[in-house]
């Protein structure tokens, strides 16, 4: 059976991290406080658990350019009418991914999808977090690592594009899965808390296309996602992706009602607490989140000016006043519509679930 493993830099944190599951995660105790309601995006997502942090999706078979079979779930459409059938997001944007390598050409037959390109699960997932930060880790392996067809993002030619994530085949499971209903055919995957414009949100995490942020994520390495256009762009005539905004350095502590970051994560604090720059429904939605972190200045530190942030408002008005920064890493282009915050410069795929109440 596929292990994953990660090493503490503390001790007493282990269940912050899945331990009971026997997978690994960077979830922990409830990071935000839910009234019990959610806006449900995904329409055709049942069972939804904030406080568990898991949701069930249907689970659709597949065959890979083996002939081996494979199952995926399906989360956006760029195709607003095809979305309403299928009962999952709009994102009109992942179309401006086609005829690049983010977009995987598949094909239909006998009523089954034929991937070009399929992940390999087998993989040992290994994160081992630095002392006495968290982050970066130290060693940062990912569990699953897409071929070189692999894209989650597919179209069979039609100019629809579909976020269709493979989860399961021959060689084991995506490291987000917690189960499989094969009576329902349906999956339960594990979730991420987040914000959005001072709200709570969950979303998904299925891919990444730099390994470091695979392994932290728990999904699966899919390095073609980087050739989707618009890096520092959430213009939806042209970009495929839109922001995602890691604090690096936040509030740290368990029980810190203020508590953010990747630090705090890495830690086994909860949730990394990302802020997502627009939610399903909008034309500049899309699940192609383009990672910008940022970094809350030692000034800013030593002042008492570092707290959670909740919305990308928040993020360019502290960027302005000169409380954060880019992070050091990030070497992509100025974000102008974050007030030149700049882009990392890889991608991470994150369909979001639901608004939470």
């Amino acid at each position: 059976m596929k292990r994953n493993t990660i090493a503490f830099v503390a001790a007493g944190i282990a269940a912050a991290f899945g331990a009971s599951t026997g997978v690994a995660t960077l979830t922990g105790a409830p990071a935000l406080a839910d009234s019990g309601t959610a806006e449900l995006f995904i329409q055709s997502a049942t069972q939804l658990n904030p406080v568990a942090e898991t949701v069930s999706l249907p689970l659709f078979k597949g065959k890979t350019a083996s002939g081996d079979t494979t199952w995926y779930v399906v989360t956006e459409s760029s195709d607003r009418d095809d979305a309403e059938r299928r009962g999952v997001n709009p994102a009109p944007k992942l179309a401006n991914a086609l005829g690049t390598r983010a977009v995987q050409k598949v094909t239909r037959r006998n009523g089954l999808i034929h991937f070009a390109g399929t992940p390999n699960f087998s993989p040992e997932r290994v994160v081992v977090p630095s002392s006495p930060n968290g982050f970066p880790p130290d060693v940062a392996k990912p569990g699953a690592i897409g071929d070189a067809a692999y894209s989650p993002l597919i179209t069979t030619g039609n100019g629809i594009v579909l976020n269709a994530s493979q989860v399961k085949n021959s060689t084991g499971v995506h490291d987000s899965l917690v189960s499989i209903n094969w009576s329902t055919h349906r999956v339960t995957m594990s979730l991420f808390k987040g914000f959005y414009n001072g709200k709570s949100i969950i979303y998904l995490r299925l891919e990444g296309s730099l390994p470091l942020l695979a392994a932290i994520e728990s999904t699966t390495y899919a390095p073609n996602l980087n050739a989707a256009p618009g890096i520092a762009s959430d213009d939806p005539d042209t970009s495929a992706r839109e922001a995602i905004i890691p604090a690096v350095n936040g509030p740290r502590g368990v029980n810190n009602p203020q508590r953010q970051g990747l630090e705090s994560a890495l830690l086994g604090q909860g949730d990394p607490l990302n802020i997502i720059q627009e939610e399903p429904g909008d034309e500049r939605y899309s699940p192609v989140w383009d990672v910008t972190p940022y970094v809350w200045t030692k000034a800013a530190i030593a002042a008492g000016e570092r707290h959670r942030l909740r919305g990308a408002g928040e993020v360019r008005n502290e960027f302005s006043h000169g409380n954060i920064v880019s992070a050091g890493f990030s070497k992509g282009p100025h974000n102008e519509s974050l007030e030149g915050l700049r882009a990392a410069g890889f991608i991470s795929n994150c369909p979001v679930v639901a608004l939470l109440g």
